[in-house]
């Protein structure tokens, strides 16, 4: 399931997936969000959407990465993850884009489903 998700303070669709995600998994604001990336990306003297600054970010947050096995690699789609995992937050990637599943409902600006996922994170 799908529902549209977008708290970037601009209405802004595009560039800030990272943000959004993380805000919602977190239930922070993307204000607060974007800042914390910020400063996290100025210690690795990178973008706050580096793949490195916001993994680490997460990781400071508690959360576990996990990969999902590529043995059928362009059909574990996000819409398959959340219909998989309908108990639960997570931050699921698809190397192109990150969104927030909760409760087995994809939390985005546009709808990402048919995306391929590729790892995800959740708190543990």
């Amino acid at each position: 399931m799908y529902i549209f998700f977008n708290n970037n303070p601009q209405g802004l669709k595009i560039g800030d997936c990272v943000v959004r995600a993380i805000s919602s998994a977190i239930g922070q604001s993307w204000e607060r969000t974007y800042v914390d990336l910020c400063v996290e990306g100025f210690m690795y003297a990178d973008m706050p959407n580096a793949n490195e600054v916001w993994h680490s970010y997460l990781r400071s947050k508690g959360f576990k990465r996990h990969v999902i096995p590529d043995s059928c690699p362009d059909c574990y789609t996000v819409k398959r993850f959340a219909e998989e995992h309908k108990l639960g937050t997570f931050i699921v990637a698809t190397g192109v884009h990150a969104v927030c599943v909760k409760d087995g409902t994809i939390l985005d600006n546009w709808d990402s489903s048919d995306l391929t996922a590729t790892y995800y994170y959740t708190k543990e």
